[in-house]
């Protein structure tokens, strides 16, 4: 897989699985289809999958941007080795 596009993939999921261990959505969305009892044990899923997303998400950035000095969070203020 490209670098990019784990990259992609990784903060998507972290951003998915944040939105539903922080809100109750899935909790809805199961409850709505008929499925609520799945959301006894989803603690026991969302926690590992979002850890595992993030860890995704920090190999992925440091795959993008090793070997490339100048790759920093757009909006960060200038170093000092930039003056």
């Amino acid at each position: 897989m490209e670098d990019k596009t784990l990259l992609r993939t990784g903060l998507a999921g972290s951003n998915l699985l944040a939105l539903c261990c922080a809100t109750p959505v899935l909790v809805v969305v199961l409850g709505a289809v008929g499925l609520a009892a799945w959301t006894t044990h989803l603690d026991a899923v969302l926690i590992p999958a979002l850890g595992f997303f993030v860890v995704l998400s920090a190999i992925a950035y440091w795959r993008v941007c090793r070997g490339d000095p100048n790759c920093r969070v757009p909006n960060a203020p200038p170093q000092e080795s930039d003056k």
